[in-house]
């Protein structure tokens, strides 16, 4: 909803601008990365009405997304050195794990019965408890986010004795039932392949968001807010998991989408008890989309304008999936993707698929968007969780 004449003019603006932006985003991508074990997509009708899908999703991204405004350059800037002079004298460059604090248990939660596309699920809230580190820049402006301060998971739970859990990582703009409900199929989890389902919602999206729409904020240009959102989702994700496993589930399973892949990533690197761990359509590096997706002109604008890429690079080193070894084992790794995906494009799963020591990789025909309705990813969730032995996990009888 446009709230002010200005915000009209900007959106028209940017409207006008989009057509120029599209053709040159596209030319620049054109043969700018080659690898032979990137899949050959073939050329047919069904694959480019998906490609259109990616398409019209970037273009809405283009036209709505909220950016900082110019005058923020100094501080960010300013922010970025100060983030990197602390990151370096405690150690976090070089080991980013020790970034990452263990979070407590999660002991007081509110659930609030309620339903979403055929399915009943309880909202399960409580405190997220995440905090930034004292002293970290950038600290005080995130404890001002108030909604985010509270964390919430869609539930989709079994009555009766305890079944293995499969926790559903959201991507970027996600956060609401329905969408992730279809999104990750959480219908046919639930009843076909008999898993209880948790959908933990991230920072700054559905009831945590603090802009017009689910995810502002994320990519916004304020690096140590990217920074901050992608330590608390995974903070937050971690203590789910816990409570999961203080309940009693017999098994636990990571299944991230898109940037919940990259989020997913990060849970296998510091939660080594996942029985099974899938990153679909992943993103594996914030710096490495943006050279994606934005023609390289405009990145050379931005760093005349202020944006240091390389500080930049090295500032999301703490929570780069890519810093980190998987501690998750090789065989409980898995990882799917599209080969004409045009967000988070193939060379992306590539780089995470070599860094994970290449565990198994399946490749559908499609795009970013498409793996909504595509078999083959069906085909791979069904195997995995039977590979890694959640599918068909005694259920566990909980002690009265």
């Amino acid at each position: 909803m446009v709230r002010t004449v200005g915000d009209g003019v900007e959106l028209g603006l940017r409207a006008l601008a989009l057509p120029g932006f599209l053709a040159l985003r596209w030319w620049s991508q054109q043969g700018r990365v080659a690898d032979d074990a990137l899949p050959r997509p073939r050329a047919s009708l069904g694959l480019a009405v998906k490609v259109a899908l990616d398409e019209f999703f970037f273009a809405t991204e283009v036209v709505t997304l909220r950016l900082i405004a110019a005058e923020e350059r100094h501080r960010i800037a300013h922010e970025v050195r100060s983030a990197l002079r602390l990151y370096a004298r405690r150690g976090w460059l070089a080991r980013p794990a020790l970034y990452h604090r263990t979070p407590p248990p999660l002991e007081r939660t509110r659930f609030q019965a309620s339903s979403a596309s055929g399915v009943a699920y309880d909202q399960l809230s409580f405190e997220s408890g995440y905090e930034p580190h004292v002293g970290e820049p950038g600290r005080r402006r995130w404890l001002s986010y108030d909604a985010n301060r509270t964390a919430h998971a869609w539930i989709v739970r079994h009555p009766g004795p305890e079944r293995p859990w499969v926790v559903c990582v959201p991507g970027f703009r996600m956060g609401n039932p329905t969408v992730d409900f279809t999104g990750f199929r959480v219908a046919w989890l639930h009843e076909e392949l008999g898993l209880n389902v948790a959908v933990p919602v991230l920072p700054f999206h559905g009831p945590r968001r603090v802009g017009r729409r689910g995810g502002d904020g994320w990519l916004s240009g304020d690096f140590l807010d990217t920074v901050h959102a992608q330590a608390q989702a995974v903070w937050d994700a971690r203590r789910v998991i816990r409570w999961l496993r203080r309940e009693g589930a017999p098994a636990v399973a990571a299944y991230g989408v898109s940037l919940g892949a990259y989020t997913t990533a990060l849970l296998a690197a510091l939660e080594p008890d996942l029985d099974c761990v899938v990153a679909g359509i992943p993103a594996a590096c914030f710096l490495g989309l943006a050279r994606w997706n934005a023609p390289p002109v405009l990145l050379r604008a931005a760093e005349r304008f202020g944006f240091e890429w390389e500080r930049v690079e090295r500032l999301l080193t703490v929570v780069s999936p890519l810093a980190f070894a998987p501690r998750v084992p090789q065989e409980r790794l898995y990882l799917y993707a599209g080969v004409a995906d045009r967000l988070a494009p193939p060379h992306q799963a590539l780089e995470l698929w070599r860094h994970w020591g290449e565990p198994r990789l399946d490749w559908y025909h499609g795009s970013h968007v498409s793996f909504v309705f595509e078999p083959d990813v069906e085909v791979l969730l069904r195997e995995a969780f039977r590979e890694t032995g959640v599918l068909g996990r005694p259920r566990r009888i909980r002690a009265a």
